[in-house]
């Protein structure tokens, strides 16, 4: 089955977003810029992405609402490799746990591999964070439990609840008082839970309102909730944060969120507006939650 070139999703291995491209063996990236404009328009049906860098057998078509844009059986397969379903107990690699930050009060504690520096809280679209101790991954898995438990906050938060926090951010001061306090309570917890193998790390917040754009753009209201064939994206982009990709698209309603994980396994055609932007997607209201017109 022969394809076009097929979106691969947002990465971020610096201060600023890439859109990745797959067709057949052939991979490139396309760097985002802020004042830039994206356009494009769904062709065909969306095809299943695989699972850890392989094609899917079946070329399986997946649901336009999936962020996963994985067929059952390549989701189990990409799920049983992944860290998060502990199936790497050995793995002899050395692991950060951190405390990310989305919002007033909506604060994750997470894991990720300490070669991957920062790019993992950067995908997720954490606003702030701090690390609070590496080790081997079974004592940092420990340690995010602990935390979890003790200071009652999650191991995930769903993409809708950051989008709605995310237009309405307390200045970097108070960011950074709230992410230092967590951390103050998280490091208390030190030999009451904490296993004797994780390393503490000193407190150092990280701030990324500024290479998301977030501090010079408005806020959004509404985020496209699914593609389908035929149907358009196009705007100017003014700010990212993790898959999110905010698009200016003129008239009244502020800007559009675009979940490129919403995107990947569709083929896409380039496309240019007459004018600011053009959207012809089903869009979500995201100050309100219903969902807001269809094919127009």
């Amino acid at each position: 089955m022969a394809f076009g070139w097929r979106c691969t999703g947002v990465a971020w291995p610096g201060d600023g977003p890439q859109l990745g491209w797959s067709r057949g063996a052939e991979r490139r990236v396309s760097t985002l810029a802020y004042g830039g404009r994206l356009g494009f328009r769904a062709v065909g049906e969306r095809h299943c992405v695989g699972a850890r860098g392989n094609v899917c057998p079946l070329g399986a078509v997946v649901a336009g609402r999936s962020t996963g844009g994985r067929c059952p059986e390549c989701a189990r397969l990409d799920r049983a490799h992944s860290v998060a379903a502990d199936t790497m107990v050995d793995d002899p690699r050395t692991y950060r746990v951190y405390l990310a930050w989305f919002g007033p009060g909506l604060v994750k504690v997470g894991i990720t591999r300490e070669e991957r520096g920062g790019a993992r809280l950067r995908e997720q679209g954490a606003v702030a964070y701090t690390w609070l101790g590496r080790g081997p991954l079974m004592a940092v898995r420990r340690t995010e439990e602990v935390l979890r438990a003790a200071l009652g906050v999650p191991d995930r938060i769903p993409y809708a609840r950051k989008r709605t926090v995310r237009g309405q951010l307390p200045d970097e001061q108070q960011r950074f008082d709230e992410v230092v306090e967590l951390y103050g309570r998280a490091v208390a917890l030190q030999g009451r839970g904490w296993p004797e193998s994780l390393e503490p790390v000193p407190v150092e917040v990280v701030d990324h309102a500024g290479i998301f754009g977030l501090d010079r753009s408005g806020a959004a209201t509404r985020s496209v909730g699914e593609l389908v064939d035929g149907g358009v994206v196009a705007g100017r982009l003014v700010a990212a944060a993790g898959p999110d990709l905010h698009l200016a698209v003129g008239g009244e309603g502020g800007a559009v969120v675009l979940d490129t994980r919403l995107i990947t396994g569709w083929e896409l055609e380039a496309f240019q507006p007459a004018g600011e932007g053009d959207v012809r997607v089903p869009l979500i209201d995201i100050t309100g939650g219903g969902v807001q017109g269809g094919l127009f």
